[in-house]
């Protein structure tokens, strides 16, 4: 049996019919048609399903669906300066080599995108601690850290998220 569930994505509200069990990654995935957050682990261990639900990162593969009633959901997609412009996170990240297959970096875009808002000056150590749930076989993560620093020093000159 399905529920509607009404919700905020990316500044657009959406109503769905979606079953009871499924998580808000596969609604996101599926039903909304949003395929930037990825599916990695789907148990809570990667950090690729991550976005920011009412102001904080969640891992989108542990949140029911019916959960997102009334909340407000950003995603990858939602994440940009203007049309066809990136946003400052993805600006940096393409400056500083920070991303390479790309399939951990939406959630760790959107991992940092909270940690700037809530600490728009973290040291290299509040960086890697706030980053440590998105798992990257890629990079060694220096060139992530590059790329999270490098966006704060931006926020720092009157930049914004």
């Amino acid at each position: 049996m399905k529920r509607l569930v009404s919700m905020t994505v990316n500044g657009e509200e959406i109503e769905l019919a979606i079953p009871p069990y499924r998580t808000l990654l596969d609604v996101l995935r599926n039903e909304g048609r949003l395929t930037g957050t990825k599916k990695g682990c789907d148990v809570g261990d990667c950090g690729a399903c991550t976005v920011i639900m009412d102001g904080s990162p969640v891992n989108s593969c542990l949140v029911l669906g019916i959960e997102a009633e009334g909340a407000t959901i950003e995603t990858i997609e939602g994440q940009h300066a203007g049309p066809d412009l990136p946003h400052l996170i993805q600006e940096k990240f393409m400056d500083h080599g920070g991303a390479q297959c790309g399939f951990c970096t939406p959630g760790i875009i959107m991992m940092t995108k909270a940690l700037l808002k809530e600490n728009p000056n973290p040291t290299e150590s509040e960086v890697r601690f706030a980053i440590a749930g998105n798992i990257c076989r890629c990079t060694g993560y220096a060139k992530i850290v590059d790329a999270v620093l490098a966006a704060a020093e931006d926020l720092r000159k009157g930049r914004t998220l």
